[in-house]
């Protein structure tokens, strides 16, 4: 078993789980992106080498990068999660006992990696051939030949928000929006039957309340920020606090209330960490966004103060003396143009260095005259579901930051 181990957003980053756009993002439409959370269609192609361009930026910069598809197919290998993973799809309540009984057939007789792909990239209604000794049911009959018996998941591009890791143990998010759900079922059976994987314990649960993975910011070790918003719920960030009080993996969380809209669906959409003492931040909210400090109590139960000003809220839980703030844009317009494009949202691969959209070219000139090296990537494509560097990436291992301090 690997050791895994994340405690901030800025350590050098050594190892990092993506996953690389496939046929998922081709099921796209104009009948369906709406409901599959995505503003745009996806031209996939371009989209697989913008990815593909970033996924060989970490690697040039020394980081291990692991993809989804294939440790799901490696997982799907072990007998015990291939029968919870297709128990999972099975047990849908649209398929009827004849459809269902029809699913099953199909699904057996896939190898791991054809059973990954179907995970994955769902199964039309065409997909799925029936005869008359092995009928479709009534279901099956009635559904528009456009329609899913398994729907695909064109979201799972963004690994960080179903699952993140707080020092050795890893959350496996509750997501709250239903397009999205099952995404959780892939991680955590990776987490858990994947030899690379296995032994390790676990924060927080998708059955738990709702909480994702874009909402949660490592500010410092021993120290989580907390966005409640769109995605994200209070007894989802309390559940959590207790869950990281209670392992010691913490000793303050910062709850951060965001406002409930597409283009700040998580906190990461209007902050990110880009050294150890700076942040990158949509000036819109940068100094009206406020913090709940919740610390453990005495008797175990967390204790809540404030609201206070976020930034310092989060210098007085980090020891600092200020919080720098590095704004997205230039102007009140290209702010906002930039926020929406995912300027806010970088990953930091080592203090002082991140990933960031190029397009964003205000808030990108804007890091680098703070001092901050930034690697440009194109994201013309893989912006369309409304996410940046940061929401492509799931961290698995970073440097401790134990003895780092700000330059």
């Amino acid at each position: 078993m690997v050791t895994h181990y994340v405690d901030s957003e800025v350590g050098r980053l050594g190892t990092v789980l993506l996953h690389r756009p496939g046929p998922e993002l081709a099921r796209l439409t104009p009948r369906n992106n709406d409901s599959l959370l995505f503003d745009a269609i996806p031209w996939v192609a371009r989209a697989q080498e913008e990815h593909d361009a970033f996924a060989a930026a970490l690697r040039d910069h020394g980081v291990e990068v692991l993809y989804v598809a294939e440790l799901l197919a490696e997982t799907l290998a072990v007998p015990a999660a291939r029968e919870e993973l297709t128990g999972s799809v099975l047990a849908d309540p649209r398929l009827g006992d004849t459809l269902r009984r029809r699913v099953a057939d199909h699904l057996t007789y896939l190898d791991p990696a054809a059973l990954a792909e179907v995970l994955i990239a769902g199964l039309a209604h065409e997909e799925l051939h029936t005869t008359r000794s092995r009928p479709g049911g009534l279901v099956y009959t009635l559904m528009d030949r456009h329609d899913f018996v398994i729907d695909p998941l064109p979201n799972l591009l963004f690994t960080r928000d179903s699952s993140f890791w707080v020092d050795d143990r890893a959350g496996v998010t509750s997501l709250a929006m239903p397009a999205r759900r099952r995404e959780t079922t892939l991680t955590s059976a990776i987490y858990r039957h994947h030899p690379r994987f296995v032994g390790t314990d676990f924060v927080y649960r998708p059955d738990l309340e709702h909480l994702e993975g874009g909402d949660v910011l490592l500010l410092a070790p021993g120290v989580l920020a907390v966005g409640v918003g769109e995605r994200t719920t209070p007894a989802g960030a309390e559940r959590l606090a207790r869950q990281v009080f209670a392992a010691g993996l913490a000793h303050t969380i910062l709850v951060v209330p965001v406002a409930q809209e597409r283009a700040t669906m998580h906190l990461d959409t209007v902050c990110t960490m880009v050294d150890v003492d700076a942040v990158l931040m949509y000036p819109n909210v940068a100094h009206s966004l406020m913090a709940y400090t919740v610390v453990a109590g005495e008797d175990g139960e967390p204790q809540v103060d404030g609201p206070a000003p976020f930034l310092r809220a989060a210098a007085d839980a980090m020891d600092l003396d200020v919080l720098r703030v590095i704004d997205t844009g230039l102007d009140p317009v290209t702010a906002e143009r930039e926020q929406w494009d995912d300027g806010n949202n970088t990953l930091a691969i080592a203090p002082r260095i991140c990933v960031g959209y190029e397009r964003n070219v205000e808030t990108n000139a804007q890091l680098e005259r703070a001092g901050i090296q930034l690697i440009r990537i194109s994201g013309s494509e893989l912006g369309t579901g409304r996410g940046g560097p940061r929401c492509m990436s799931c961290p698995l291992v970073r440097e401790p930051l134990a003895t780092v301090r700000p330059a």
